[in-house]
């Protein structure tokens, strides 16, 4: 199938082809169709699956081919739940606009918030942002959506996780429910916060359910490794990043103090190394993914704020030095490599602390993750048995699989460990840093 065969405007049809995009991936073949016919849509796929062209084509295909209902509102307003999310979705907008009768509009959380109002007096045809300060905007009256076409909810399960539950339904509500379309996309389904809100947002939407939040990409090769400490994971990650093969890696670790840890001591084992937390300045936040997209950094060392969303092509290596709490995360982490068909590789560093996560992360994977001891940097942890004591068995035998799965009870947590995007409620009036 080709875009062609989408029934696509001729002319963002010659776009695509232009940027050397011919076909459609499967979720942009399975959601274009049911958008273009004005439904709501609810779809669910994997990371890296192509879910930005699948809302955004048939946007554009809109407004192209149908008259506003307004001369002064937004015709679509896309929700992403990070500003790097939101930034890389208006890049990709920006692109297809070449020479195109459409604008589009940032507005997030960190920018200048009266050079938004001024903004959004030119009348863009295409907001793309954050719940926060949409939020903020609509409840000071610098943005209005009596006219809105089109609202989608990109990653909505992640807005939900970070508490944006209440200034997605104040959007909704501004924006008239009967003129207008709905399209979520979530990378799972199995959120309550989401099930909770969903009826609300939607008006009996066609499902699009392609992958579980639990499927890794085909693409992707893992692999685990046993250690006892800290230190024995600093041994490790270092002797990684200077022995394996890779273009680009990313680390992700639990803490913002832990980013800048890891970035120091990698420096001294010479490893090109950039440090992105939650609390930076966005300013700041955008230097740093400018400066390693363009591959000035050989290795990005980050919490969770860059687990979704960010399509850095040149990443073939993830390293996981904490394991994620919630297991769809460790899915989305690892996602950031083998991207538009290429192959990566995914090695996590599993200590004490670690082997909760790790049984969760197995269960809910469906399948018994070989796990063992480094080669060259052998552990003397081996996991915890159903007694939660440490397993007593020989260097030479940690090399087999993990025959069991141990079945626990995880309470469903916030793992956006580093992120500093909190609770921003609508009434109140000054900036929100979303």
């Amino acid at each position: 199938m080709s875009f062609t065969d989408l029934d696509l405007d001729h002319r963002i049809v010659k776009i695509l082809d232009a940027q050397s995009f011919t076909e459609p991936t499967l979720i942009q073949q399975r959601t274009i169709p049911y958008a273009l016919l004005g439904r709501d849509v609810l779809a669910c796929s994997r990371t890296g699956s192509g879910k930005t062209f699948a809302f955004v084509l048939p946007i554009l295909h809109r407004l192209l081919k149908t008259k506003a209902l307004s001369r002064k509102d937004p015709r679509a307003l896309i929700l992403a739940p990070t500003r790097e999310l939101a930034k890389q979705v208006f890049i990709e907008i920006k692109k297809l606009c070449t020479n195109l009768s459409i604008q589009p509009q940032l507005i997030v959380g960190g920018e200048n918030y009266n050079d938004q109002v001024k903004a959004l007096r030119r009348n863009p045809h295409i907001i793309v942002g954050t719940a926060g300060r949409i939020a903020d905007h609509l409840s000071d009256r610098s943005l209005f959506l009596n006219g809105l076409e089109v609202l989608v909810y990109d990653e909505a399960d992640r807005m939900l996780d970070l508490g944006f539950a209440e200034e997605l339904l104040a959007i909704n509500r501004q924006a008239d429910h009967r003129k207008r379309q709905t399209m979520l996309f979530s990378a799972t389904l199995d959120s309550p916060a989401l099930t909770a809100v969903t009826d609300s947002l939607l008006k009996t939407p066609e499902r699009v359910i392609l992958d579980n939040s639990f499927s890794v990409h085909a693409d992707i090769s893992q692999r685990w490794y046993f250690t006892d400490h800290i230190e024995h994971k600093h041994t490790l990650l270092a002797h990684l990043l200077t022995s394996e093969k890779y273009n680009q890696a990313i680390v992700f670790c639990a803490t913002r103090e832990d980013t800048e840890t890891l970035k120091s001591m990698l420096a001294e084992h010479a490893v090109n190394a950039v440090a992105l937390r939650g609390d930076l300045l966005q300013s700041q936040r955008a230097h740093i993914m400018s400066a390693f997209s363009a591959g000035q950094h050989d290795v990005l060392v980050t919490t969770d704020v860059a687990s979704r969303g960010l399509d850095l092509k040149k990443v073939s290596l993830v390293i996981n030095f904490d394991l994620p709490k919630q297991a769809e995360e460790y899915v989305h982490r690892i996602g950031r490599t083998g991207r538009a068909g290429s192959k990566g590789n995914a090695i996590a560093l599993v200590g004490p602390r670690d082997w909760q996560s790790f049984i969760h992360i197995q269960q809910n994977l469906g399948q018994s993750i070989d796990i063992g001891a480094h080669p060259e940097h052998p552990a003397k942890f081996k996991g915890v048995d159903l007694k939660g004591k440490t397993r007593k068995s020989n260097l030479q035998k940690t090399n087999s699989p993990t025959k069991k799965s141990v079945k626990t009870h995880t309470k469903r947590v916030d793992t956006g460990a580093g992120i500093d995007m909190g609770h921003m409620p609508i009434i109140k009036k000054k900036p929100s840093s979303e």
